[in-house]
Protein backbone atom coordinates (compact mmCIF):
# COMPACT_ATOMS: atom_id res chain seq x y z
CA UNK A 1 0.00 0.00 0.00
CA UNK A 2 1.46 3.63 -1.05
CA UNK A 3 0.40 5.35 2.30
CA UNK A 4 2.43 2.31 3.91
CA UNK A 5 6.00 3.60 2.66
CA UNK A 6 5.82 6.38 4.74
CA UNK A 7 6.23 4.52 7.97
CA UNK A 8 9.19 3.37 8.75
CA UNK A 9 9.94 -0.42 8.91
CA UNK A 10 9.49 -1.92 12.53
CA UNK A 11 12.10 -4.58 12.91
CA UNK A 12 9.85 -6.03 16.07
CA UNK A 13 6.58 -5.96 13.31
CA UNK A 14 5.06 -3.84 16.77
CA UNK A 15 4.71 0.03 16.72
CA UNK A 16 4.57 2.04 19.79
CA UNK A 17 2.07 5.17 19.76
CA UNK A 18 3.81 8.44 20.66
CA UNK A 19 0.16 10.21 21.37
CA UNK A 20 -2.88 9.27 22.44
CA UNK A 21 -4.77 8.29 19.48
CA UNK A 22 -8.49 7.38 18.92
CA UNK A 23 -9.45 4.14 17.03
CA UNK A 24 -12.61 3.48 15.53
CA UNK A 25 -15.21 0.28 15.10
CA UNK A 26 -15.12 0.01 10.96
CA UNK A 27 -13.37 1.44 8.28
CA UNK A 28 -15.43 4.56 8.34
CA UNK A 29 -13.49 5.68 11.38
CA UNK A 30 -17.17 7.19 12.79
CA UNK A 31 -17.54 5.65 15.75
CA UNK A 32 -14.57 5.39 18.69
CA UNK A 33 -14.10 2.09 19.40
CA UNK A 34 -11.08 2.43 21.98
CA UNK A 35 -8.18 4.69 21.92
CA UNK A 36 -4.18 3.86 22.62
CA UNK A 37 -2.62 6.08 25.31
CA UNK A 38 1.13 6.82 24.77
CA UNK A 39 3.38 4.49 24.65
CA UNK A 40 0.84 1.84 23.74
CA UNK A 41 2.09 -0.91 21.08
CA UNK A 42 0.26 -2.26 17.77
CA UNK A 43 0.91 -4.07 15.14
CA UNK A 44 -0.89 -3.46 11.70
CA UNK A 45 -2.66 -6.20 10.34
CA UNK A 46 -4.58 -4.94 7.53
CA UNK A 47 -4.78 -1.71 5.22
CA UNK A 48 -7.05 -0.26 3.21
CA UNK A 49 -6.10 1.76 0.34
CA UNK A 50 -9.97 3.12 -0.88
CA UNK A 51 -10.47 4.55 2.32
CA UNK A 52 -6.93 4.97 3.81
CA UNK A 53 -7.49 3.37 7.04
CA UNK A 54 -5.53 0.48 8.60
CA UNK A 55 -6.83 -2.19 10.55
CA UNK A 56 -4.16 -2.38 13.64
CA UNK A 57 -4.16 -4.82 17.11
CA UNK A 58 -3.40 -3.49 20.34
CA UNK A 59 -0.48 -5.59 21.55
CA UNK A 60 -2.00 -5.46 25.82
CA UNK A 61 -4.87 -6.62 24.88
CA UNK A 62 -5.57 -8.05 21.46
CA UNK A 63 -8.28 -5.45 20.95
CA UNK A 64 -8.35 -4.44 17.18
CA UNK A 65 -9.82 -1.18 15.77
CA UNK A 66 -9.16 0.80 12.31
CA UNK A 67 -6.74 3.69 12.48
CA UNK A 68 -7.06 6.75 10.21
CA UNK A 69 -4.20 6.64 7.64
CA UNK A 70 -3.61 10.83 8.59
CA UNK A 71 -2.35 9.70 12.30
CA UNK A 72 0.15 7.32 10.79
CA UNK A 73 2.87 9.90 11.70
CA UNK A 74 1.75 9.18 15.37
CA UNK A 75 3.61 5.55 15.09
CA UNK A 76 7.08 4.86 15.48
CA UNK A 77 8.61 1.56 15.06
CA UNK A 78 9.13 -0.28 18.61
CA UNK A 79 12.35 -1.27 19.10
CA UNK A 80 11.53 -4.10 21.36
CA UNK A 81 8.42 -6.35 21.43
CA UNK A 82 5.48 -5.67 23.89
CA UNK A 83 6.47 -8.43 26.76
CA UNK A 84 3.25 -8.52 28.98
CA UNK A 85 4.73 -9.12 32.83
CA UNK A 86 2.76 -11.39 34.94
CA UNK A 87 1.43 -10.25 38.13
CA UNK A 88 0.54 -12.24 41.15
CA UNK A 89 -2.79 -11.97 43.34
CA UNK A 90 -0.59 -11.01 45.85
CA UNK A 91 0.62 -8.11 43.87
CA UNK A 92 -2.25 -6.96 42.75
CA UNK A 93 -3.55 -6.81 46.31
CA UNK A 94 -0.93 -4.23 46.90
CA UNK A 95 -1.74 -1.90 44.62
CA UNK A 96 -5.31 -2.38 44.54
CA UNK A 97 -5.22 0.96 47.18
CA UNK A 98 -3.86 3.08 43.87
CA UNK A 99 -6.27 1.34 41.43
CA UNK A 100 -9.09 2.71 43.77
CA UNK A 101 -6.98 6.14 44.20
CA UNK A 102 -6.91 6.33 40.56
CA UNK A 103 -10.45 5.91 39.78
CA UNK A 104 -11.71 8.26 42.56
CA UNK A 105 -9.43 11.15 41.03
CA UNK A 106 -10.48 10.65 37.46
CA UNK A 107 -14.18 10.71 39.18
CA UNK A 108 -12.76 14.22 40.50
CA UNK A 109 -11.49 15.73 37.52
CA UNK A 110 -14.34 17.06 35.13
CA UNK A 111 -15.40 14.14 32.79
CA UNK A 112 -18.11 12.86 30.54
CA UNK A 113 -19.18 9.34 29.28
CA UNK A 114 -17.20 8.99 26.04
CA UNK A 115 -17.62 5.25 24.49
CA UNK A 116 -14.76 3.88 23.70
CA UNK A 117 -13.14 5.95 25.84
CA UNK A 118 -9.57 5.11 27.08
CA UNK A 119 -7.90 8.22 28.08
CA UNK A 120 -8.39 10.84 30.56
CA UNK A 121 -10.43 12.05 30.84
CA UNK A 122 -13.49 10.64 29.68
CA UNK A 123 -13.94 7.41 29.88
CA UNK A 124 -16.68 4.41 29.14
CA UNK A 125 -17.34 1.88 31.79
CA UNK A 126 -14.91 -0.80 31.00
CA UNK A 127 -11.92 1.36 29.76
CA UNK A 128 -12.39 3.23 33.35
CA UNK A 129 -11.58 -0.20 34.67
CA UNK A 130 -8.89 -0.98 32.25
CA UNK A 131 -7.07 2.55 32.60
CA UNK A 132 -7.35 2.21 36.66
CA UNK A 133 -5.90 -1.31 36.76
CA UNK A 134 -3.46 -0.69 33.32
CA UNK A 135 -1.73 2.75 35.25
CA UNK A 136 -0.39 -0.03 37.80
CA UNK A 137 0.91 -2.74 35.73
CA UNK A 138 -2.30 -4.94 35.74
CA UNK A 139 -4.15 -5.19 32.35
CA UNK A 140 -7.77 -6.43 31.79
CA UNK A 141 -9.65 -6.99 28.69
CA UNK A 142 -10.82 -4.19 26.90
CA UNK A 143 -14.85 -4.63 26.87
CA UNK A 144 -17.28 -5.17 30.39
CA UNK A 145 -18.09 -9.04 29.70
CA UNK A 146 -14.70 -9.77 28.22
CA UNK A 147 -13.38 -8.81 31.92
CA UNK A 148 -16.15 -10.51 33.23
CA UNK A 149 -15.02 -13.46 31.77
CA UNK A 150 -11.61 -13.03 32.59
CA UNK A 151 -11.70 -12.52 36.75
CA UNK A 152 -13.14 -15.04 39.08
CA UNK A 153 -16.70 -15.20 39.63
CA UNK A 154 -17.19 -14.65 43.53
CA UNK A 155 -20.20 -14.27 45.83
CA UNK A 156 -21.35 -11.13 47.29
CA UNK A 157 -20.57 -11.48 50.70
CA UNK A 158 -17.21 -11.85 49.78
CA UNK A 159 -16.73 -8.47 47.62
CA UNK A 160 -13.69 -6.62 48.63
CA UNK A 161 -12.27 -3.26 47.79
CA UNK A 162 -11.17 -3.37 44.09
CA UNK A 163 -13.34 -6.64 43.27
CA UNK A 164 -15.40 -6.00 39.57
CA UNK A 165 -18.96 -5.45 40.06
CA UNK A 166 -21.03 -6.46 36.52
CA UNK A 167 -24.22 -5.92 34.97
CA UNK A 168 -26.11 -6.44 32.09
CA UNK A 169 -29.30 -8.19 30.44
CA UNK A 170 -28.77 -10.47 27.54
CA UNK A 171 -25.32 -10.24 28.23
CA UNK A 172 -22.74 -7.97 30.48
CA UNK A 173 -22.84 -4.63 29.19
CA UNK A 174 -21.64 -2.86 32.04
CA UNK A 175 -18.58 -2.79 34.80
CA UNK A 176 -17.82 -0.99 38.29
CA UNK A 177 -15.55 -1.12 40.61
CA UNK A 178 -16.38 -2.35 44.50
CA UNK A 179 -15.42 0.50 46.87
CA UNK A 180 -16.39 -0.95 50.29
CA UNK A 181 -20.04 -1.08 52.20
CA UNK A 182 -21.97 -2.04 49.29
CA UNK A 183 -20.96 0.85 47.23
CA UNK A 184 -18.95 0.86 43.97
CA UNK A 185 -17.74 3.57 41.22
CA UNK A 186 -18.05 3.76 37.38
CA UNK A 187 -18.61 5.68 34.48
CA UNK A 188 -22.21 5.27 32.91
CA UNK A 189 -24.00 7.11 30.55
CA UNK A 190 -26.60 9.81 29.87
CA UNK A 191 -29.27 6.61 29.44
CA UNK A 192 -28.96 5.20 32.75
CA UNK A 193 -26.60 7.40 34.71
CA UNK A 194 -25.14 10.41 35.25
CA UNK A 195 -22.73 10.95 32.08
CA UNK A 196 -19.86 10.49 33.64
CA UNK A 197 -17.88 9.06 36.78
CA UNK A 198 -19.65 8.41 40.20
CA UNK A 199 -20.46 6.50 42.83
CA UNK A 200 -23.56 4.58 43.46
CA UNK A 201 -25.27 1.69 45.91
CA UNK A 202 -25.59 -1.95 45.28
CA UNK A 203 -29.15 -1.75 46.41
CA UNK A 204 -32.93 -1.58 45.43
CA UNK A 205 -33.44 1.00 48.03
CA UNK A 206 -30.78 3.89 46.49
CA UNK A 207 -30.98 6.39 44.40
CA UNK A 208 -32.92 6.45 40.71
CA UNK A 209 -29.07 5.06 39.07
CA UNK A 210 -28.45 3.06 41.85
CA UNK A 211 -31.89 1.21 41.49
CA UNK A 212 -31.96 1.06 37.49
CA UNK A 213 -28.28 -0.40 38.04
CA UNK A 214 -29.00 -2.97 40.38
CA UNK A 215 -32.38 -4.40 38.80
CA UNK A 216 -29.54 -5.85 35.92
CA UNK A 217 -27.11 -6.90 38.18
CA UNK A 218 -25.34 -10.11 36.99
CA UNK A 219 -22.07 -10.98 38.63
CA UNK A 220 -18.95 -10.19 40.76
CA UNK A 221 -15.19 -10.63 39.36
CA UNK A 222 -11.94 -10.39 40.93
CA UNK A 223 -8.95 -10.15 38.75
CA UNK A 224 -6.69 -12.50 39.73
CA UNK A 225 -4.07 -12.17 37.14
CA UNK A 226 -2.65 -9.69 34.57
CA UNK A 227 -3.92 -10.51 31.52
CA UNK A 228 -1.16 -11.93 29.12
CA UNK A 229 -2.27 -12.25 25.62
CA UNK A 230 -0.44 -15.17 23.65
CA UNK A 231 2.64 -13.55 21.18
CA UNK A 232 3.25 -14.49 17.90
Amino acid sequence: MTFLNHLPPSPTGEYCCQINLDLFNSPECKELATQAAKGRHLCIIAADAVKNVLQVQLCEDQYQAWLPVHQLNALQPAEQKYQPIPVSRDEIEKRLPDVIAFIEKAMNTPNHYLWGGTVAPNYDCSGLIQAGFAAFGIWLPRNSYQQEAFTQRILREELLPGDLIFFGEQRVNHVALHLKEGYYIHSSGKEKGRNGIGIDQLSEDGDKISRTYYRTLWSFGRVMLSYCPLLR
